[in-house]
């Protein structure tokens, strides 16, 4: 038989689906022509032309380039908009701390002055202009999210749009009250998120409360540790260069970091542990108690070694350019690794701490939770 309803519900999803593209297209199109909105002059790239070319060798015998670029663009806001100005961009092959443009790219000028003769302006590059650029990755996210996710997907994008919004009106009011302390601050902002996330993505239910609580516990209880492991060490082997140009307290603000991010981690372990074992309890309502503790063990010794890694992976790959540059200027192994490494492995150590600690923790709560539900039916 038939279903009645199957084509109003068909035609809604077409709607739905046109609206969403409509969206997406006019988002684009927007951002590609949003220069009134910037106070700062921006101009089109129209021509570049490479006008010179020089070698340059340092004391340790590595070879660069550095290139001189005349470039003519069109201003697209302000005062001075539609009319011609030319730049000069210098640029080397590393393109460490410059970039070689190209017809099409946008960019951020100061209007620096006017040719005598002819009229035309001048001018210096300030930045490049890149939100169209990030307009297409957040597109690419929240589609490919929406596709493998659906609406759990949906509310993932939710519960990270209105995270990043907790730390950044976290940080500002850390910034706004600097006696306050921030690891209380990232303490309050760290129960907030773990709760939204679980919750929006999960739904209210004993599975997400198991998987909150475990979260918290082992978020906390490796800050802790962590905290007593420097404490008695005092510290030695960390190196806080890289931190003491922010003129706040710079062990503090390690800490808060570390604390928020093994969040992340401790909670993918929390979330895949609950869901598991309930998943079991679903099946066989009968499950002894002792096979449910032996199961989630087992998963758990599955995931740990492989979000370990990943928390590896992620804090040491940020730190390969610097250490490419500081091997490039003949730095000793030993002290270019220590440079740069030593908080990063402390952050990588941490996480492990506490994603070890997620799965004794996750597993004896989630029990609880089930003994509970048992009790009930």
């Amino acid at each position: 038989m038939l279903n009645p309803f199957s084509k109003p519900i068909k035609k809604k999803q077409i709607l739905f689906l046109s609206l969403f593209v409509l969206f997406i297209v006019a988002t684009i199109v927007f951002v590609h022509n949003n220069h009134f909105l910037y106070d700062r002059t921006i101009v089109k790239v129209l021509e570049t032309e490479v006008v010179e070319k020089t070698e340059v060798i340092n004391q340790l015998g590595n070879t660069d380039h550095l290139f001189t670029q005349q470039i003519t663009a069109k201003i697209k806001n302000g005062e001075e908009k539609g009319k011609l100005i030319y730049l000069v961009n210098e640029f080397s092959t590393s393109k460490a701390y410059d970039h070689e443009f190209e017809t099409g790219d946008e960019l951020f000028v100061d209007i620096d002055s006017t040719r005598e003769y002819t009229g035309e302006l001048e001018g210096t590059i300030k930045d490049v202009k890149r939100d169209k650029y990030l307009m297409y990755v957040a597109w690419v996210f929240v589609l490919v999210l929406l596709v493998v996710g659906r609406k759990q997907g949906l509310f993932s994008i939710i519960s990270l749009v209105i995270n990043a919004l907790l730390i950044s009106y976290a940080l500002d009011v850390y910034l706004s009250n600097p006696h306050w302390s921030l690891l209380l601050i990232c303490s309050i902002a760290a129960v907030l998120f773990t709760v939204i996330s679980l919750l929006l993505v999960n739904g209210f239910n004993e599975k997400t409360y198991a998987a909150v609580i475990a979260t918290l516990l082992a978020t906390f209880a490796s800050l802790f540790i962590v905290w007593l492991v420097l404490w008695g060490t005092l510290e030695k082997g960390l190196r806080y260069e890289e931190l003491q140009f922010i003129t706040r307290p710079y062990q503090v603000v390690f800490l808060a970091g570390l604390f928020l991010g093994s969040l992340g981690a401790i909670m993918d372990v929390a979330i895949t542990m609950s869901s598991s074992m309930f998943h079991m309890f679903e099946k066989n309502n009968n499950i002894p108690v002792k096979a449910l503790i032996k199961s989630g063990m087992e998963i758990g010794k599955d995931i740990m070694g492989t979000m370990t890694n990943i928390l590896f992976f992620v804090y040491v790959s940020g730190s390969i350019p610097i250490l490419i540059l500081y091997f490039k200027n003949g730095s000793p192994l030993g002290f270019a690794l220590s440079m740069n490494l030593s908080l990063e492995m402390a952050r990588a150590l941490a996480g492990g701490i506490g994603i070890v600690l997620t799965i004794p923790i996750g597993l004896y709560v989630t029990t609880f939770f089930i003994n509970r539900k048992r009790a009930g039916l």
